[in-house]
């Protein structure tokens, strides 16, 4: 008879065969990902996580991991919303097993403990890519929905790039580290508080980024107003095993953003080349970001605009616990 073990995280001893089901799966979605043992590391000491109650593993008799399950949980929104992203695998042999249902389940579970906790409404997301229309379907027959979309984008880096031009009266630096966080987190606030499904980033959850290890200060830019206000900024990662895997030079623009009061003047095209020119000169040669595609900031077309082009399609599902 066939055992399935279902348990909580057990440390670092799991970390390369959760690893390896990661990249299992991948290649069989022919996804152009590589996830390594560094990176979950680092996610799972995340401080927002608890891994004894937001991570679970299926093990068959042999103890093999065969599914894999992690919900990151919001802070709750202006209406007292919280939202949980369910991040899973499920081993391309067993896809439409009982597997995937059990994740789905095993997290609508841990959010309706969190609504009872935090009084609070929580609702349960999944993002998948727009190819991955087995477990669309098994997501829709367990109660989600689309409701967004958004699209990953590229750029190359070779061809002539703008420079930056940033409004007078304004400057470009580097973020000063850990000192200048609590401006910085601010900022960041500041700027999507009006976006879809914005709910705050605090210190706690944002310092873990400035600490992990390919975190680069000068890939971290903010434009400064005359008056020493933050105004915008746009944070750039680069993951080395990523690309050393996959034979790639690629960065990401991670985070870019306005803060309100200082929109329609030109600091987003300003400090979206900037980054650019900074991925470029540390050796990048594509430039890669991610965007809503109904975001009301105009966000995708000033992509467009400087030759960013779309390469794969997100459907993000909810289901309102």
């Amino acid at each position: 008879m066939l055992t399935i073990t279902v348990r909580p995280y057990a440390g670092a001893k799991d970390l390369e065969p959760i690893a390896n089901l990661f990249n299992l799966c991948d290649a069989a979605d022919r996804f152009d990902n590589w996830t390594t043992v560094t990176e979950l590391q680092e996610d799972f000491t995340e401080p927002s996580l608890d891994p004894q109650r937001d991570i679970r593993i299926w093990e068959n008799s042999e103890g093999e991991l065969i599914a894999f399950a992690s919900l990151w949980i919001s802070e709750a929104n202006q209406d007292n919303i919280v939202d949980g992203y369910l991040w899973f695998r499920v081993h391309p042999t067993i896809r439409k097993s009982d597997r995937t249902h059990e994740a789905i389940a095993w997290a609508e579970k841990r959010l309706r403990e969190v609504a009872s906790s935090r009084h609070v409404q929580v609702n349960l997301r999944v993002s998948l890519r727009s190819t991955q229309q087995d477990l669309q379907a098994i997501l829709q027959s367990c109660g989600l929905r689309c409701d967004r979309y958004f699209y990953r984008m590229a750029r190359s880096l070779l061809l002539p790039l703008p420079q930056p031009q940033l409004p007078q009266g304004f400057t470009l630096r580097a973020v000063r580290g850990e000192s200048e966080i609590e401006a910085w987190v601010d900022l960041f606030n500041d700027s999507f508080i009006d976006h879809w499904n914005h709910h705050p980033l605090t210190v706690e959850r944002w310092q873990p980024e400035l600490r992990s290890l390919h975190y680069r200060p000068e890939l971290d830019l903010v434009a400064v107003a005359d008056n020493g206000t933050l105004a915008a900024f746009c944070h750039c990662t680069i993951y080395p095993e990523h690309n050393q895997a996959k034979g790639r030079k690629e960065g990401w623009i991670g985070e870019l953003g306005t803060r309100r009061g200082f929109r329609k003047r030109g600091l987003g095209r300003a400090m979206l080349l900037a980054g650019m020119h900074q991925l470029k000169a540390v050796g990048m040669d594509t430039a890669l970001l991610g965007v809503d595609t109904t975001n009301p900031s105009g966000a995708l077309k000033l992509y467009e605009s400087v030759g960013f082009s779309q390469v794969l399609t997100h459907h993000i599902f909810v289901k309102t616990l």
